[in-house]
């Protein structure tokens, strides 16, 4: 293996809390030097990416803890610790502010960029995403709004697999080695990520209505994919709270498009979505952005969850 190891006294990792881990651990301790290709990873898109492609090569951790919104994660000195012994740092820059200091600041060789790997769009903060149309809304401050990109790539399967064949290649360069299995890996992973997006294009091109409430707007990409409408309660961000003057044309355009649900999320809090749902007298389900995976997910993997939100989106859009 030609990774570059990077070998510190005993007492110093016992110190720092040093580890190995078992591959996609979201344990916050640090876990390189392990004999595998060790992989930070940012939060759960990025760490399932890594866990596909490297597959029994890599030794994968992600610094988010499962359940913990990603969007405001803080970086612990343990965590420094372990980016600077890992052999590879695989983020999506724009998501996680404290991510995108903590990787600039560390000298770690690979540092794997996702937003640089596909096209990311502006799809506004708060107002209505779909084909050939950006969204509006007021800034929110966060680092992704300042820049008017939208980070939520990996809910739209055809992105997800341009980032996929990124990593794929830099894994390959970065441990040669094991190139000819991150490649056969990273095909293993696409192939399957068109089929799901084969599965989005058939079970959304006949329904009733082509419109979606959410409680943030995580879901640009997937409506831009498949020629639907998404409705933000808030904006960008999942704790924002919407205007007064917001819920009432979300009130109205439920009458006025045929919205029957308003969907929330097993990471953030549902009140404003189910107060909205009560008052404009619709249903409430979960449509999963897919942040992390936890024991409210519906589904143990990436593929598991999408195929959960399509059954979803399906049910509230009237799937013919």
């Amino acid at each position: 293996m030609n990774v570059r190891r990077r070998l510190i006294p005993a007492a110093l990792a016992s110190a720092l809390g040093l580890g190995a881990l078992t591959a996609c651990s979201s344990d916050s301790a640090v876990s390189g030097n392990t004999d595998k290709f060790d992989v930070v990873a940012s939060f759960y898109p990025m760490a399932f990416l890594a866990e596909q492609i490297g597959g029994d090569h890599a030794n994968v951790t992600s610094l988010t803890e499962p359940g913990q919104e990603p969007h405001d994660l803080e970086i612990s000195t343990k965590q420094r610790a372990q980016l600077e012994e890992a052999d590879a740092a695989l983020y999506l820059k724009g998501l996680q502010p404290a991510v995108d200091e903590a990787v600039g600041q560390t000298g770690i060789k690979t540092k794997i960029d996702a937003a640089t790997l596909t096209h990311l769009e502006d799809h506004g903060t708060g107002g209505h995403t779909h084909e050939g149309e950006e969204g509006h809304g007021e800034e929110e401050g966060h680092a992704e709004e300042e820049h008017g990109r939208d980070p939520h790539v990996w809910l739209d399967p055809v992105k997800y697999a341009e980032i996929a064949q990124g990593v794929g290649k830099a894994f390959e360069k970065a441990d040669p080695d094991h190139a000819a299995d991150y490649k056969k890996n990273t095909e293993a992973l696409v192939k399957k990520l068109n089929g799901l997006n084969g599965d989005f294009e058939n079970g959304l091109k006949n329904t009733r209505s082509k419109v979606f409430f959410t409680n943030h707007a995580a879901f640009g990409y997937l409506a831009e994919r498949y020629g639907l409408t998404q409705e933000a309660i808030s904006g960008i961000d999942p704790e924002s709270e919407p205007s007064g003057a917001r819920v009432r044309e979300l009130q109205q355009e439920a009458k006025a498009d045929g919205v029957t649900t308003v969907f929330y999320e097993t990471l953030v809090s549902d009140k404003t979505a189910k107060t909205l749902a009560r008052d404009a007298n619709l249903k409430t389900d979960v449509l999963d952005p897919l942040e992390g995976i936890t024991d409210k997910s519906r589904g143990d993997d990436y593929f598991q969850v999408m195929e959960s939100n399509l059954k979803a989106l399906q049910t509230a859009l009237g799937a013919k």
